[in-house]
């Protein structure tokens, strides 16, 4: 085989890596990745002639490890017919499927060779991917299981039973599978990797450390111990050392969504926010599907003070994950700031849905009552009020927004609060009423009596403060 192709392929990756490798090298059973530097994803791909098979699955792998999946598939299409009907060949074809989500072409590939081929393991293997990739766990465990029945020292099958043990959090089940992929192959990566995580979930992270040192020496052109190595140095408290092998493994592999994830948050922690942002717009770019990314992006800008990008952020958050209710919390903060009423009142009605909390039934209230008539919510506070422990004081704000009178003893329950969050939000609630009714002074008095507190933990935190700066309420 020749030397560029023992480089090209790393530890970790899909399992078309090792059928490629096994078929190449003509073994019937999946070999050993390649010890030693590895090159990342970003190496230049090799001269491509249309019958070098070994060429065209190189070629193939490398642009696995770039996400070019439909490239990587219409490749196959110059192998030449007679060996591209070779079960290898097909094998690896179902693996390369797999990754691009086309799982029934992927199915009955090889199924139709496991059925044919009983005693084909790696028929077996690609179908138990197939299986996890669709979901289905309980299918995918029992192939991995029939694997190690025929083959009990069949690393592949024990890594990926480990790993679905982790995922369960069953860790001495776990344990037990990797330390079995181990004993038969000592300089495996994902065992390596998967055995550390298991030490890590265990909170071993002297363990778990040693074997990801392992890992990285044995394979340093490899991302993936390198970025789990930093989340244990996060967790142990240590960002400076997390962002040295998060900067590794972004330069191995610039393309990997949750090294993105990853380094953003340890530069929030580091207090790069800035920084911390580009990460998140670089995941974001890589996958504007996942919702998570959204999730940071609009915190940092609205700590930093970039008002319409959060408003942005969050509305694509509401839309990509409508269950999330803090997105539309945040969509409802900055409609309030934007004076737009009655858009405000359907964010926070939008989020009470999904959390019933008071602060969302208050705030979609109030704004309600400012896009119309302050009678115009009373139905839906009758609502909220039913499902509020009677006689508190959420209880008693609410019955203040539906009756529009009692606001003398609601003031005094508030005067008698001893909890500082608690009463910090009801003097805004209150504010926030005087101001709808019209008497600014009483409500400039309790938006900023609520401000003194300095609850910046409430909801209601920001709101109350872009107040009283636009008001200038407050004298330094």
């Amino acid at each position: 085989m020749a030397s560029f192709l023992k480089k090209a392929f790393l530890p970790g990756g899909l399992l078309v890596t090792l059928l490629i490798l096994a078929f190449l090298s003509g073994c019937p059973s999946s070999p050993r990745p390649p010890e030693g530097p590895v090159e990342g994803p970003g190496e230049e791909l090799p001269p491509l002639t249309a019958s070098d098979t070994e060429s065209i699955l190189t070629r193939i792998a490398l642009l696995l490890n770039r996400g070019d999946y439909e490239e990587a598939l219409a490749l196959f299409d110059r192998i030449d017919p007679a060996e591209a009907e070779t079960s290898g060949i097909r094998l690896i074809k179902a693996s390369v499927l797999t990754a691009a989500e086309r799982l029934e072409e992927a199915r009955s590939i090889a199924g139709e060779i496991a059925a044919r081929e009983p005693g084909n393991m790696e028929a077996l293997l690609v179908l138990s991917n197939v299986e996890g990739a669709a979901g289905r766990e309980r299918e995918q465990r029992a192939l991995l299981e029939q694997v190690i029945k025929t083959e009990p020292a069949n690393t592949s099958a024990l890594i990926l039973l480990g790993n679905i043990a982790l995922r369960g959090r069953s860790f001495k089940t776990a344990a037990s599978y990797f330390d079995r992929a181990l004993a038969a192959d000592p300089g495996n990566g994902d065992a390596l990797v998967g055995r550390a995580g298991v030490y890590r979930y265990e909170r071993d992270p002297k363990n778990a450390e040693t074997l990801l040192n392992k890992a990285v020496t044995l394979y340093p052109g490899w991302p993936v111990p390198y970025s789990e190595r930093a989340r244990l140095y996060s967790e142990a408290g240590f960002p400076g050392d997390a962002i040295k092998d998060l900067d590794k493994a972004k330069d191995l592999n610039p393309r990997d969504y949750w090294t993105a994830i990853d380094r953003g948050n340890v530069l929030i922690t580091l207090n790069r926010k800035e920084e911390a942002l580009g990460e998140f717009t670089r995941a974001i770019s890589l996958d504007p599907d996942n919702f998570l990314a959204y999730v940071y992006s609009a915190g940092i800008k609205d700590d930093l003070a970039d008002h319409d990008g959060a408003e942005k952020d969050y509305t694509i958050l509401a839309r990509l994950n409508p269950e999330y209710y803090f997105a539309f919390e945040g969509m409802g903060i900055h409609k309030m700031r934007k004076q737009l009423w009655s858009e405000a009142r359907d964010a926070f009605m939008e989020a009470y849905k999904r959390a019933p909390e008071t602060s969302y039934a208050l705030l979609a209230a109030a704004n309600w009552m400012r896009a119309g008539r302050p009678a115009d919510p009373k139905q839906f506070l009758e609502e909220a009020i039913r499902k509020t422990q009677r006689e508190s004081l959420d209880w008693y704000m609410l019955r203040l927004y539906h009756d529009l009178t009692g606001d003398a003893d609601v003031a005094a329950r508030i005067d008698r609060e001893t909890r500082y969050d608690v009463k910090a939000k009801m003097l805004y609630y209150l504010a926030q009423y005087y101001d709808i009714r019209g008497n600014r002074n009483l409500a400039d008095k309790y938006f900023l009596q609520s401000s003194d507190l300095n609850q910046r933990g409430n909801l209601e935190w920001r709101l109350n403060d872009w107040i009283v700066t636009e008001r200038s309420l407050k004298v330094y």
